[in-house]
């Protein structure tokens, strides 16, 4: 279509050239200038259109070579871009004008020249805040060769590291915040100056002093250490002031509202607050030594309590025995006397330990032993409810517990004299062997016990000589009757015959018959023994029992409390009796 409008164009072109031509023709003609003139001024016209075509021509081939050269450059810019920018190099397109390949290569270079702004002015951009951040915290930029191109890799990087660094700082200055508050606390509540260069500049209220750095942190963490320590230690002397005074106050008797009151003081830094206490010590020392002698006494009862506590022995208090019964108070004494206390207090703090663990296994020797004894009462029986359970059970898990507290102490006594380089006495006795003696001297009491208990059977168990039989008194003891037995019920079998002598079946009169019947059935009387050997002649008062007398029902408790009544009694049990039990 655009050739047929040039071609057109053209085709006007000559026409119009044509129709001027005619035109200037018919004015000459009018006119009436010769063809000699007329050629000539052909040859002008036909001069001036050839040389404002020449004109044009040139101009137009300029142009075509402008426009070649500009792709050149074009070209030469693309292939500096893309190795800068590092990205592919441009490839044209096929078949295209030389004018549509100028604009192509032109977008493409404004194209790449744009980008390349953007990543230097990024690159300026995160390099200042690196910079920036690195001086803060004394750390390495980011490097990037200067006078190139960074690539998107490399300002993705820097990115990152500028972020990192951000973050970085962020922690630091809480870091730095909370050791500066926690200094100027301390400070505070010490009511300490600063002394150093380091202190002064931790509590300045202006926050960019400081150097994010880790040395700096380091620098800070150590005297917020420095100064933990130092108000640990301002606190002990104080407790030890406050505790000194406490313990004198107490010795001298003062009024307790005073103390109280001054106890309750609200002082503002610990500094004042140990001055405080200093002076009332220095005031109730001075109110001592003019008590010297009842505070020379206190302190002694203070000692032996100490003393007992420690479970010194007579030979552990010895060396002090001297001071401690000389009655010329002076301040040395009094001096000596506070010493030793608090050689006794130290030593007791350390031995707290294996001294609660000898307390408990004390405690628990004493339950031991009042099951040892529960356990050789035969009344224990009698007693309903579930208590022998427990007791078998509460007996067990004191049995159990015993080695294992003497296994404890054993290891804390080992440590313990390995570290001190001396015994752990108790009584003046190793602690293992004061164990030891306490087992030695239950075992000692345990067969006294033994040979007691033997000593009374042995006194309480006399049976009389039974007699032969007369001669023709013949009988046979039939066997006792079986008495059933139901669950809510346990009735006696037998009764039990101590001893019959009997010198003939016809002196009965002079026989002596001693009878123990079963709890719960009432003694056959005499009357009652003469009138069924008379009748049945000579029976044993097992027979008896058995076919006069029905079996009474009894709890078993009952039975068990009565046989043991007759059994520490005078009267004895036959076998049949012993065979029950």
């Amino acid at each position: 279509m655009s050739c047929r409008r040039s071609e057109a164009l053209a085709f006007s072109l000559v026409t119009e050239i044509n129709h001027a031509m005619a035109r200037l023709v018919d004015i000459w003609d009018s006119i009436g200038i010769m063809e000699d003139q007329r050629v000539e001024r052909m040859q002008t016209v036909k001069k001036h259109i050839d040389g404002l075509l020449q004109s044009m021509i040139m101009e137009e081939e300029a142009l075509r070579r402008r426009i070649r050269a500009d792709i050149i450059t074009s070209q030469k810019q693309l292939e500096t871009l893309s190795l800068e920018l590092s990205v592919e190099p441009y490839k044209l397109e096929e078949d295209l004008t030389v004018l549509q390949m100028e604009k192509n290569l032109r977008c493409r270079v404004e194209s790449l020249l744009k980008e390349k702004n953007e990543r230097l002015k990024e690159l300026s951009d995160l390099k200042k805040q690196d910079e920036e951040l690195c001086v803060t915290l004394c750390s390495t930029p980011y490097y990037i060769p200067s006078g190139s191109v960074p690539s998107q890799t490399q300002l993705q990087e820097l990115q990152e590291h500028v972020e990192k660094l951000s973050k970085e700082k962020e922690n630091r200055v809480k870091i730095f915040s909370g050791l500066r508050e926690d200094i100027r606390t301390l400070m505070d509540e010490m009511g300490h100056e600063p002394e150093s260069s380091l202190e002064r500049e931790s509590i300045c209220p202006d926050t960019d002093i400081f150097l994010l750095t880790h040395d700096n942190i380091k620098a800070l963490t150590l005297l917020l250490s420095q100064l933990e320590m130092k108000k640990e230690s301002l606190i002990s002397a104080r407790d030890k002031l406050k505790e000194r005074a406490t313990s004198l106050w107490n010795r001298l008797s003062c009024p307790e509202p005073e103390g109280e009151v001054f106890r309750e003081a609200v002082m503002s830094t610990l500094s004042d607050d140990i001055r405080r206490w200093r002076d009332f010590v220095e005031h109730l020392e001075e109110l001592q030594m003019a008590q010297l002698e009842e505070v020379v006494d206190k302190v002694r009862q203070e000692l032996v309590i100490l003393w007992d506590k420690c479970m010194f022995g007579p030979e552990q208090r010895e060396p002090f025995t001297v001071h401690f019964c000389d009655n010329h108070y002076t301040e040395e004494l009094l001096a000596l006397h506070d010493t030793e206390l608090l050689k006794t207090k130290a030593f007791y703090e350390a031995a707290q330990p294996i001294l609660e663990d000898l307390e408990k296994w004390k405690r628990n020797w004493a339950l031991f032993q009042e099951f040892e004894r529960k356990a050789a009462d035969p009344n224990r029986f009698s007693n309903r409810g579930g208590s022998l359970l427990k007791e078998s059970k509460d007996r067990a898990k004191v049995q159990k517990l015993l080695p294992k507290l003497e296994e404890e102490m054993r290891g804390r006594v080992e440590e313990w004299e390995k570290n001190k380089g001396s015994s752990f006495l108790v009584q003046g006795q190793r602690i293992m062997d004061y164990i030891a003696s306490q087992w030695e001297e239950h075992r000692l009491q345990k067969d006294k016990e033994k040979n007691e208990r033997m000593t009374k059977k042995t006194e309480t168990s006399l049976f009389k000589t039974p007699t032969k039989r007369a001669l023709g008194a013949t009988y046979t003891t039939p066997t006792p009757n079986k008495i059933k037995k139901t669950p809510n019920q346990l009735a006696p079998r037998t009764a039990t015959v101590n001893s019959i002598s009997s010198a003939s079946s016809s002196s009965s009169s002079s026989s002596s018959t001693t009878f123990l019947c079963v709890p719960g059935r009432p003694q056959l009387s005499a009357k009652r023994s003469k009138t069924t050997e008379a009748s049945s002649g000579l029976r044993v008062p097992l027979q008896e029992f058995n076919s006069d007398k029905k079996p009474i029902p009894m709890s078993y408790s009952a039975f068990t409390s009565e046989l043991s009544r007759k059994a520490n009694s005078d009267g004895f049990l036959n076998s049949t009796v012993k065979d029950m039990l």
